[in-house]
């Protein structure tokens, strides 16, 4: 396996103030991994890489795997969230919370009189459609901003797409307020589960909450459908995540470097921007602060 260029980036929120170029061979885990009882195996380190980065790794596993002889460093820590998609609706549903219930209930209502329509997506034609209509809006995203993870459009993306469409390995859906796309969910199969790959939304509908309503009319389709075992909220938080999920595995994110001088000056660097930040964040919370700081970091 070969190293990518995967930059130690110093953050503030989705922000990347900076970043320490680095050579890291990827070690990403997928949820059945997660879930099962087998350490990963780490693939041979070229000689060019300066280590490993490891995704969604039980957190019960990072004392075995961190013993390689490399510095280990755990860049993230959260609760890898998933939905079991064999309970049913009515045990979907039970599972939720009365907030959360009567929270999308009002949304919806909302969306509902601003004209919503919720189109599904599944064959390679579909899929051509519903790309046509999600690339432009996925474009304009806090995801397309910030993050650099909005819906791709190139070929090759399309292509790959077409491909999983025609061997039934994708589902994809749109929020539309009168009949501009205002929100949209792309999720490839990985097996029995299907992947949170790409999601977004439109700025101007914001305050209606659309990805939201979206992501929880999919799911309800999902548990109708019986297609798929699990939906995959991948790595990281989030409110909705927490809010929908039936179950989840507690992961971190690691990094396992080369112990070298360079190596070790990066991550102390790291370390201590990260604890500065995570000091700040605390004194955000303190004062009541936290939505001027949202606004500020976007």
């Amino acid at each position: 396996m070969s190293a990518v260029s995967l930059p130690l980036k110093f953050q503030l929120g989705a922000r990347t103030l900076f970043a320490i170029p680095r050579w890291l061979v990827r070690v990403p885990l997928s949820l059945e991994a997660a879930l099962g009882t087998a350490l990963p195996a780490l693939p041979p380190l070229p000689a060019e890489a300066d280590g490993y980065s490891l995704t969604s790794l039980p957190a019960t596993w990072v004392p075995a795997v961190a013993r390689q002889g490399l510095i280990a460093f755990e860049r993230q820590a959260y609760t890898r969230h998933f939905v079991d998609l064999r309970q049913g609706e009515t045990a979907f549903l039970a599972g939720l919370s009365a907030n959360t219930r009567s929270g999308i209930k009002r949304k919806a209502k909302k969306l509902g009189g601003a004209g919503m329509m919720i189109r599904a997506y599944r064959t390679p034609d579909e899929l051509a459609a519903f790309h046509a209509l999600a690339a432009p809006l996925a474009a304009r995203t806090y995801q397309a901003r910030l993050l650099g993870s909005a819906l791709p459009a190139d070929p090759g993306f399309v292509a790959t797409m077409l491909r999983q469409a025609a061997a039934d390995q994708v589902r994809a859906w749109l929020l539309l307020i009168e009949d501009r796309p205002a929100a949209y969910l792309y999720c490839p199969a990985d097996g029995a589960t299907l992947r949170y790959d790409y999601v977004g939304h439109d700025p101007d509908f914001a305050e209606l909450s659309p990805g939201s309503v979206l992501l929880f009319e999919a799911l309800k389709g999902l548990l109708a459908e019986g297609c798929f075992g699990r939906f995959d909220f991948t790595e990281g938080e989030g409110q909705h995540k927490r809010q929908f999920a039936s179950g989840g595995v507690d992961c971190r994110d690691l990094l396992l470097l080369r112990p070298t001088l360079a190596n070790r000056a990066a991550l102390a660097a790291l370390a201590a921007f990260d604890g500065g930040a995570a000091r700040a964040k605390a004194l955000v919370g303190r004062l009541g602060l936290e939505r001027m700081a949202r606004r500020l970091r976007r």
